[in-house]
């Protein structure tokens, strides 16, 4: 039991702005030029990792929240989610999202 955090919990990944280590699916993003906002993929994506969010007109994945589980990937009306195996962290700008007023998975 002596091993490192794992950052298990949404709000743990919040504060640290880190991806899970056992995840083993790299994050998602969004293509926004082939996105048509239907929020399909927010609604789909599982509050325990709470990773997909309005912002602005755009609708951003936080790879360090997204753990790549693809629930968001069937819903999707335009296929225009794709794996990010070369994900940067997060703009500081997207921070402003989890736990801001219009996260609607800060319940769980």
């Amino acid at each position: 039991m002596g091993d490192a955090p794992t950052s298990s919990t949404r709000l743990e990944r919040i504060a640290t702005r880190q991806r899970g280590q056992k995840w083993k699916n790299p994050p998602l993003r969004i293509e926004m030029s082939e996105c048509i906002n239907c929020d399909a993929c927010l609604r789909h994506c599982p509050p325990q990792f709470g990773a997909i969010f309005n912002h602005g007109i755009d609708v951003i994945i936080v790879p360090e929240l997204c753990s790549g589980c693809d629930k968001c990937l069937d819903p999707c009306p335009v296929n225009c989610i794709y794996p990010d195996p070369d994900w940067s962290p997060s703009p500081e700008d997207w921070w402003q999202e989890p736990l801001g007023r219009g996260d609607r998975y800060a319940r769980s």
